[in-house]
């Protein structure tokens, strides 16, 4: 059986790390080469590390602060913010990232993922969904962390992304990020359901029970937040024992 991930992640702003609610309201959440260092040694599967304002200051990624925290993890490593071309992944996986998130870029030129799986593996392809929930009760793409709102369905470009190569899907619920009231459940199973690749649910995680319903209900292969380990709400090591308690299986 495969085990189900817990991923602690990073949120970058201005060298570091940071959280807010529904995208907004950001505070200090800490330094990420600290608290990566930290999570690593408290039983982290994987480390995610976005930065989450790249994008939309049109530049690179921290590929100097990248190297600091692979030098201080033993963990798969995932990078991601302003990622836009072939070079921009060579930069950070040589800089110690062992995956890579796109999420605007990929939107505006879907090319940008075959061209990422053909140089570098599906397995090193995540694609980052930012979604949200609207009144007609259809889950849409939004660009730009979170700020620019698409007409296109969360599923459909979920599934074109991976018949073009990506590997993993990271989606984010814009309703449930930073509230801690649970994880979108729906949108979570209906991609799980669906694609041939993992799903790693975001945004909404408060409690442990969450993280059992985001595994049954929700039919993640892994769990991703920041907050409650940013702040020391839950600790990796006791969400481990209480999900292997409730008979989930995960590496500890």
């Amino acid at each position: 059986m495969l085990t189900k991930r817990i991923i602690p992640c990073l949120d970058i702003k201005d060298g570091r790390t940071v959280k807010g609610i529904n995208f907004e309201n950001i505070r200090d959440a800490g330094d990420p080469v600290e608290l990566g260092a930290l999570y690593a040694r408290e039983g982290a599967d994987e480390l995610v590390f976005l930065d989450i304002t790249a994008t939309v200051e049109r530049r690179k990624t921290l590929s100097e602060l990248v190297n600091k925290i692979s030098h201080h993890i033993n963990v798969p490593f995932t990078v991601g913010g302003g990622i836009s071309s072939v070079d921009d992944v060579s930069v950070l996986l040589q800089n110690g990232a062992d995956k890579i998130s796109v999420n605007t870029a990929a939107f505006k030129n879907p090319a940008l993922i075959a061209q990422l799986a053909k140089e570098f593996g599906s397995q090193c392809v995540v694609l980052a969904i930012d979604t949200k929930k609207e009144e007609d009760g259809e889950w849409y793409v939004y660009l730009n962390g979170g700020r620019v709102k698409t007409t296109t369905r969360c599923r459909d470009w979920a599934r074109q992304a991976v018949d073009l190569g990506a590997g993993e899907i990271l989606l984010t619920s814009m309703n449930n990020d930073g509230t801690k009231q649970g994880f979108a459940l729906d949108i979570t199973a209906a991609l799980a359901g669906e694609l041939p690749v993992p799903v790693i649910a975001s945004g909404g995680g408060g409690t442990m029970e969450h993280f059992v319903d985001v595994f049954t209900e929700g039919k993640a292969d892994a769990a991703l937040a920041a907050s409650i380990f940013h702040f020391k709400e839950i600790g990796i090591g006791e969400l481990k024992d209480y999900l292997w308690e409730k008979q989930i299986a995960v590496r500890r």
